[in-house]
């Protein structure tokens, strides 16, 4: 970077709630102690109120918070979006993600209008985002999410260690594309390298990340996130089947005011049950999905997921057997 992208990374920094530390800047940057200090006069001359307070590692870079853009003016309706579009993202709480959306908003708060200011108080018994069990991200996780976000942004290659759903570890070389939020958790849409294939990675299941910061790739053109995932129930992709499904009169209702994939039809059959046809991936998703219903849904089609479902129906009812 030159040095005005150097400062603007900077400012972007130094205006995050608590700042940043000195030497994080040093470090980032490849400053020395002098150029830093010139760097914070040039940006003290742009009249930007800059705070340097402490010393050694306890020194911390920051912006006066009262310090705000002028000339914008939220409406009622954006600061709800606002304020919502952060409860949605509660479970990204402890990384960097959420303390860079908290100092937007933070930043943006002043721009709320005298009208609005005291209802924009009340927000949180207004509007609520009842959480899901949400995945862990803090800590290590929180330092790989990072890493995995910068070689997303300026597309480097990434030598991982990733651990699978039988937690069997392994390395991999990724090619990551895209990054995508779905029930509380994060997942990465990477090319592995060596199989040649876009797939899905849940973030919280990589053990290490290296970014190879002077290698990069070029994302394929045309690339779209939405057809990696088309055929998915959910996030897991695969080769689509026709999957035709049953349900009893006891949950149809519930089956059919919701859309569970855009290929999805319906119609009665003769003994009066519903019936919901998807052209979609048979995965794991899926067939939890059909299992949580019970004895309301059966699989009609294909016949390996209908003997997959009977099979894990069976070892559960197995466990409930009378206890002696």
């Amino acid at each position: 970077m030159n040095k005005g992208q150097k400062l603007v990374k900077m400012v972007e920094l130094m205006t995050r709630r608590g700042g940043v530390r000195a030497q994080e800047l040093v470090e980032r940057f490849e400053l020395d102690a002098r150029t830093l200090r010139r760097y914070l006069a040039d940006l003290r001359e742009l009249d930007l109120p800059v705070r340097d307070e402490g010393r050694g590692e306890d020194r911390v870079i920051s912006i006066d918070p009262r310090w705000r853009r002028t000339g914008v003016q939220l409406s009622l309706a954006e600061v709800l979006s606002l304020h919502f579009g952060r409860k949605l993202f509660n479970f990204l709480e402890g990384t960097s993600f959420a303390e860079d959306l908290e100092g937007a908003i933070e930043r943006l708060e002043p721009a709320i209008s005298r009208a609005h200011q005291n209802l924009a108080r009340q927000l949180d018994t207004k509007f609520l985002a009842v959480p899901e069990p949400a995945k862990d991200y803090r800590g290590q996780a929180s330092e790989i999410l990072d890493d995995l976000v910068t070689a997303l942004v300026y597309n480097n290659t990434v030598e991982a260690r990733y651990r699978n759903f039988n937690g069997v570890e392994s390395n991999k070389l990724l090619h990551p594309y895209t990054l995508a939020t779905f029930r509380q958790g994060l997942y990465l849409f990477a090319l592995d390298v060596e199989a040649a294939v876009v797939k899905t990675y849940a973030v919280e299941r990589f053990v290490d990340v290296v970014r190879r910061r002077g290698e990069h790739f070029a994302t394929p053109q045309g690339w779209r996130p939405e057809a990696h995932i088309a055929h998915a129930f959910g996030i897991i992709s695969a080769t689509p089947q026709t999957v035709v499904l049953a349900f009893s009169e006891a949950v149809m209702g519930y089956i059919r005011e919701r859309t569970w994939h855009p290929t999805q039809t319906f119609r009665t059959l003769p003994d009066g049950r519903l019936e919901l046809t998807m052209q979609i991936a048979s995965t794991a998703e899926l067939r939890s999905w059909i299992c949580g219903f019970g004895a309301d849904a059966e699989v009609l089609n294909p016949a390996e997921l209908r003997r997959s479902v009977a099979q894990s129906l069976r070892r559960a009812a197995e466990q409930y057997t009378e206890l002696g």
